[in-house]
């Protein structure tokens, strides 16, 4: 059967767009991806620890005076918030007997303060002294990825965000949890609703990220020790202004005044 030249033309043009559009999906891969996932540890950790080198904080511990005791490892496990409670509870489950097992009667105790108690003055050279085990490393990571980095891409899934917003969602988790207190993620989250929809719902996905980091550093400006906006101002904006929505590298960004890059 012969086809004319303007269908044929048009048969070509839809064949074209199919092959674009899936394209453009395989070459943007989501924070699973071990690659994307690295970049959002760098950069979560460029604002944590002021390096890119997030392996290198798992023996990383101290007292930034936030209220939560001491704070450690590499994403920030905390002695009064419960997660780092549950990481060492881990380790002696996988690994008992080690050098941070008898210290759990006492993370018990000043879980949900800023007490030291019964961990001085040997806890934070014991911490370092775990951090060396490779199963310890291997429990922080799971942990990391239970408590922070699983339910926070699902959600971003679910919402239907790209590289960059999965990355919003997992900075946001980390920095602030997800209980049910005003400044938690989920609230975060329910405060960006009141102003915008995700693309899930409709919504613009640029419109719908603004709306969410409005809320993230309303978020930070409540506690003291978060009132430096920069790792949102000057990176997810920074990120987002680009419209660099795949999170793609090169990348560049500011915190705290400190200029790092991947490439």
């Amino acid at each position: 059967m012969k086809i004319s030249g303007r269908i044929a033309a048009a048969l070509l043009a839809c064949v074209a767009l199919v092959g674009t559009t899936s394209g453009t999906a395989s070459a943007a891969p989501d924070l699973n991806d071990p690659r994307m996932k690295d970049i959002a540890m760098q950069i979560v950790s460029s604002a944590e620890n002021s390096s890119l080198n997030w392996r290198a904080q798992f023996g990383y511990i101290e007292d930034i005076k936030d209220g939560r005791g001491y704070t450690a490892g590499i994403i920030g496990f905390c002695s009064g918030t419960g997660d780092m409670l549950d990481l060492v509870e881990l380790y002696s489950k996988r690994k008992p007997g080690n050098v941070l097992e008898k210290y759990l009667p006492a993370l018990r105790k000043v879980n949900g303060t800023s007490s030291h108690k019964g961990l001085d003055p040997n806890y934070t050279k014991d911490w370092k002294t775990a951090a060396k085990d490779k199963a310890f490393q291997n429990a922080q990571e799971s942990e990391r990825d239970r408590v922070y980095f699983n339910p926070a891409v699902s959600q971003a899934k679910k919402d239907g965000v790209r590289a960059l917003g999965q990355f919003a969602y997992y900075d946001a988790i980390v920095m602030h949890g997800d209980g049910s207190d005003k400044t938690s993620f989920s609230s975060i989250r329910k405060r960006a609703l009141a102003k915008a929809k995700p693309p899930a719902q409709g919504g613009n996905e640029v419109t719908w990220l603004n709306a969410f980091l409005d809320a993230r550093v309303w978020a930070m400006k409540q506690e003291q020790a978060h009132e430096d906006t920069s790792r949102v101002d000057t990176a997810q904006r920074v990120f987002l202004k680009n419209g660099n929505l795949d999170l793609k590298t090169p990348l560049k960004w500011k915190v705290y005044g400190e200029s790092f890059e991947i490439k």
